[in-house]
């Protein structure tokens, strides 16, 4: 692997995880202001976000099908990606390092 192929992959890495930190955020602040919109016990809310991916999931999987609307060639193993988002949950509910929603900056004032 030549200096400037592993210098692209970093940088591509690198996107990736500021693209991805960027989503984790503004759900992380749509969660909270759909809560603080109407009180809904903590695991009523935990539930519907649930769906939620699993909704989100059923409809990026159906664009990347047998017949593919996206180009980016990412095929839905809907088994193996099941497992992926459990140990994804799992590893986020163990994990203490992330940021706590007291840390993310504020955006507006009520």
């Amino acid at each position: 692997m030549t200096l400037h192929h592993h210098e692209s992959r970093l940088a591509e890495a690198q996107t990736e995880s500021r693209r991805q930190a960027a989503l984790e955020q503004a759900l992380t602040l749509a969660f909270w202001d759909a809560l603080e919109r109407g009180p809904l016990p903590p695991m009523a809310a935990l539930e519907a976000a649930a769906r939620t991916v699993g909704s989100l999931y059923r409809q990026i999987a159906s664009l990347h099908g047998p017949s593919p609307r996206c180009g980016c060639g990412w095929q839905p193993e809907p088994d193996e990606d099941l497992i992926r988002l459990e140990a994804m949950l799992a590893a986020a509910l163990i994990e203490r390092s992330r940021p706590r929603l007291a840390d993310l900056p504020v955006a507006g004032r009520a």
